[in-house]
This record gives structure tokens, sequence and C-alpha cells, in this order.
């Protein structure tokens, strides 16, 4: 997955490995397809979010923000710039980081397109927030989720921990990321630009989305689970739109991104098999000796190595791996909280990093544009360890 081979895209090789699994015997079949299963609230979840962008997508709701975001900017790109991270802060929030790769993304190739200016400075902030927002809310990562399993802390304990380590992960992310396209961001761009009226097909999508948005927070005050509602609500958005319009679905159907789901299920029978390795019972002990000698130190490190491992064989995988170990050891608050931040955070090294960072270059490369390994790599490197090590810093001086 990380070096992507051939060019081939990142589900034949996540695809590939858990069939080959199955095939050596290194995991039943049966408990396969339990691992294929335990995936279902992220199938839920993805569908959904995946339905609702090609519906706004399709409707024109892309051209329309971004036409608001130019005009909104002043030919400024600085403030571009400000005004599309200000954004993504609020949709990873409140809908998710994978809903900003997905949702946010093809906007924002609208706006760049419309100011003519160079995309990527835009587009890697539609990449980097998506992860450094993150842990705002339970919400806004489906991996805060896996981590936590059925014990996600409540929402006024969430506050508490995750408030400062947050707003630092966002503004660090922010000034360094600015730092490093400055030279991007010179100059002027276009404004005043034709703003096209949105159809009511296109009104309803919009609306679509912020029930979502809506219906997600509720669902996770009520510590149910978030795949089921947004499947539904993406659904019942698309269809009302088809219905309205006249329209087959076909064209909606062709245009998502399907391929994510077998990525998805794909790590979840690798990560099967490794816990069958007994991986997890040897973490546990290690992370009990570590948090018996210094709690603080256990929590730094924890998350420092998670952040990592990440990026070695992506976050959704690594957070259920975390979660088993969790569960065996059982370490103090701060070290599941420093954890949660390492898968969170940690992503935003490599472009493989997590789920949204894939979704995000799926995105991209529909609209004919493309990021390297290393390219991301070189942005990554410098932006991801001064948010990791302040939103660290920030939780341990709240225990």
């Amino acid at each position: 997955m990380i070096a992507r081979p051939f060019r081939l895209p990142e589900a034949i090789w996540a695809v590939g490995g858990a069939a080959l699994v199955l095939a050596l015997g290194l995991l039943p079949w049966g408990d396969g397809l339990k691992a294929v299963g335990k995936g279902l609230d992220v199938y839920l979840f993805l569908t959904g979010m995946m339905l609702l962008s090609e519906t706004a997508r399709q409707e024109g709701v892309f051209d329309w923000v971004a036409a608001h975001a130019v005009n909104r900017a002043n030919r400024s790109p600085t403030r571009l710039f400000l005004l599309i991270y200000a954004v993504g802060v609020l949709v990873t929030t409140f809908m998710s980081n994978d809903a900003t790769a997905v949702v946010l993304t093809p906007a924002v190739c609208a706006a760049t397109r419309k100011a003519k200016v160079d995309p990527l400075p835009y587009l890697f902030v539609c990449a980097f927030i998506a992860n450094a927002a993150s842990f705002v809310l339970p919400i806004s990562n489906p991996a805060n989720l896996v981590l936590y399993g059925d014990h996600t802390p409540p929402l006024g304990r969430w506050l508490a921990s995750f408030a400062a380590p947050s707003a630092l992960s966002i503004l660090a992310t922010y000034f360094v990321l600015r730092g490093i396209e400055r030279s991007r961001l010179r100059g002027s761009c276009e404004g005043g630009v034709e703003q096209p009226r949105l159809s009511v097909g296109g009104r309803t999508a919009l609306a679509g989305i912020g029930l979502t948005a809506v219906a997600l927070l509720a669902v996770s005050a009520l510590d149910m689970r978030l795949g089921l509602p947004t499947c539904i609500l993406g659904a019942m958005t698309t269809t009302v739109v088809l219905i309205r319009d006249r329209q087959s679905p076909v064209a909606v159907l062709k245009g998502v991104s399907w391929v994510v789901l077998p990525l998805v299920a794909g790590l979840f029978v690798l990560v099967e098999a490794l816990n069958r390795t007994g991986l997890a019972n040897a973490l546990a002990g290690g992370l009990i000796t570590a948090s018996r000698a210094s709690e603080p130190a256990a929590a730094a490190a924890a998350g420092a190595i998670l952040a990592i491992v990440s990026n070695l064989m992506n976050n959704l995988p690594a957070g259920l791996i975390a979660s088993a170990t969790i569960i065996q050891a059982h370490p103090p608050r701060s070290v599941v909280d420093a954890l949660l931040i390492g898968v969170d955070i940690g992503p935003n090294l490599s472009i493989t990093g997590s789920l949204a960072t894939i979704l995000w270059l799926t995105a991209i490369r529909r609209e004919g544009q493309t990021v390297g390994f290393w390219r991301f790599l070189k942005v990554g490197a410098l932006v991801m360890p001064p948010a990791l090590a302040l939103a660290i810093g920030a939780r341990l001086l709240v225990s």
C-alpha cells in the first residue's frame, strides 16, 4: 500500500494480503468472514458519506460553495487558504475526517480552478486538517470509536481531555503548513467570479449534508453507532434528489469510489490474523510495565510509537490492535488518550497513514491531480511531529 507498485489502487494490496492470509491457512475462512463483518459500521458510514458527496457533486453544490469561497477571499490566496482551513476544521469536527476527504476535497478543487491558483497547497489543507482536527469530538474520526470500542468517554470528559490538545494540533498544523506553502500563496488570485445558482436538487443535497451532521452529533451523544444513520440519510438524500430530478441512479452509483470498501474489509482481516499471533498480549505486557514505571513517559512513548506504526500499516488496523491491547492492559486514562492522539495525528506523516488520506487521494485523482508518497512525506515530516508533541504534552498537563 505504501509503495503502490505498478500504480495499482491501494485496495488491491489490502485485499490481496487478506486473501493470501486465508489461502495459507493463517486464519480460518470462518474467522475471516467474521473479521469482515466487524467492519460493518465503517462500511455503512463510508457508503452514506460517499453517496452524499457524489449527489452533491452532480447537483453543482461544490461549484456553488467554491464560488462563495473565492469571492470572500477578495483576491488573496492567503485568505483563501485560511477560509478553506476553517471550513475543514468545521467539517472534520462535526462530520468526521472521512467527510472532509470525501465532501470538502471536490469543493476545494473547484475553488482553485475558479481562483486560478496552484491547487496543491489548498488540497494539502484537506488532507492534513482531516487528521489534525480528528479528535475534537468522538465523531470526528471513526478511529476514535474503534479505539475506545463500547467505552467512549462522555462528551464532557472528552472535551476536558482533548479540547486543549486538539486546539494546539489545529493551530500547529495551520502555521507549519502555511509556512511550507508560503511561496505558493504569494500574489493574487481571481475574484468576483460568477456565483452559480443552486438548484432545488443542490439545496436538497446541501440540506442532507447538514442534517447528517446534526444526526451524527445526536447519535454520538446517545452512544450509538454512526454507520447506519449515516447510510440511511445518505441514501435518502440521494433518492429524494433523483426522484425530484427524474434521473437514473446509475450516474451516482458509478461515481462512488466503491473500491474503498474492500480495502477496509481487507484491513480488518489482516488485523484479525495479527491478533491470532498473540501480538496484543505482548503489547499489553509491555504497556503495563511501562505505565507502572512512569505514567507520563509511558503515555508519551505509546502515543509516539502508535503514530509511527499508523503510517506503516494504516491507522485503522493500528487502532484495532491498540484497542485489543487496551482491553487486556487496562492502562491509565492518560495513556489511552495519548494512544488516541497518536492514532489520529500520526497518519499526517505519510500518504497511506489513514483511511481519510486514502479517500483524499481517490478524490484528487478524480479531479486530475496526484501526489506521490515522497512528496507527501516531505510535507508530513514537518507538519506532523510538532502537532503530535504539542497535543500529547497538553494532554499530560491536564492529567
